[in-house]
């Protein structure tokens, strides 16, 4: 008789054994150290723990998530495309950063394809481009957001003889139809056709105006707006395009205040580079506003997917764009908002 009931007092003290043992189990492997159901409350040494609290209980995940918020108050915004729009996209930049001290704004102005292809891989957060998308590259993801439009003017050296060209003669001019200035009614020099290089935004915008794709006979092919006014200013007989900002500050000509319909008018600087008028309209944002200078692009930030699904850096930076501040900088730089 002894022998059995040995057996049943060293069961029993091995089943408590046992229990012990997977109690101090649970506590280890379960989630939250033992913690009950989701939205259930557990106790552990007298504090109340839940899930939904346990990322402001635990000073490491409290200190994660200041970490987070710090980040995202910082940063850099990275922006690559259309040398056209380098001024206006550098007075953005100088005013955003101030306004956002901790944020790093950096520019690459190495043309408008380049930049798309830059936010489309994956290498800039914002491209810059001075002409519409094309269809292969809104395939690959980029969007258009139009941040304004601005004029493209005609450039020639003031040896040339003439002030003013209609469409037609502009098109004539560009295809080789016409090749001296004489033919025109000026001074009798060759025409010297200056354009941008392949891939320009400000080239791209200028053809597609005139429906000469492909067609423009250039003598020079210059990479960027100003080399291309400076290579007019030297060459008599030079004509090339160039966006209006450009032209109103290399061309000697200011923004007259109360000083006619167009808003424009000659310095009276002696100068070899005139900005000549289009089928009878000077280039100025009131005549793009009131439809009777025809020739000007868009001024595009790109971005990869729509712009309000960015990150907060890309959303902060459109919301400024489009800010009274912004749109005062677009002004100055004489870009048309609403056209």
């Amino acid at each position: 008789m002894g022998r059995p009931e040995k057996f049943v007092k060293d069961r029993t003290g091995i089943m408590l054994i046992l229990a012990g043992a997977l109690l101090i189990f649970w506590n280890i492997c379960s989630p939250s150290g033992g913690a009950a159901a989701n939205g259930q409350e557990t106790r552990t040494e007298g504090t109340v723990y839940s899930r939904e609290s346990v990322a402001e209980q635990l000073p490491q995940e409290k200190q994660m998530a200041e970490a987070r918020n710090a980040w995202q108050e910082a940063g850099c915004l990275q922006l690559a495309g259309s040398s056209s729009m380098e001024k206006y996209a550098g007075a953005l930049a100088e005013s955003f950063m101030e306004m956002y001290p901790d944020v790093a704004v950096t520019l690459q102005f190495t043309g408008s394809s380049a930049g798309i292809a830059a936010v489309t891989g994956g290498s800039a957060d914002i491209g810059m481009s001075s002409r519409y998308l094309k269809e292969k590259e809104k395939a690959a993801g980029a969007v258009e957001n139009i941040v304004g439009f601005d004029g493209i003017a005609i450039c020639a050296n003031s040896a040339n003889g003439v002030s003013g060209l209609t469409g037609e003669q502009l098109s004539r001019l560009y295809t080789g139809e016409i090749r001296n200035w004489s033919e025109l009614g000026g001074s009798d020099f060759p025409v010297v056709l200056i354009g941008r290089e392949a891939g320009s935004g400000t080239r791209n915008a200028f053809e597609e105006q005139l429906g000469l794709a492909d067609q423009c006979t250039y003598a020079n092919e210059l990479d960027s707006t100003g080399a291309v006014m400076a290579r007019i200013a030297v060459t008599p007989g030079a004509v090339g395009y160039a966006s209006l900002e450009a032209a109103d500050r290399i061309g000697g000509l200011t923004e007259a205040e109360g000083g006619g319909a167009d808003g424009m008018a000659e310095s009276g600087a002696e100068t070899a580079l005139i900005v000549l008028s289009l089928d009878g309209a000077e280039p100025s944002m009131a005549n793009i506003r009131n439809g009777s200078y025809p020739l000007y692009r868009p001024f595009i930030m790109v971005t990869r997917g729509e712009a309000d699904n960015g990150n907060e850096l890309v959303r902060a930076w459109f919301a400024y764009v489009r800010s009274v501040e912004g749109e005062s900088i677009a002004e100055g730089m004489k870009i048309v908002t609403e056209p």
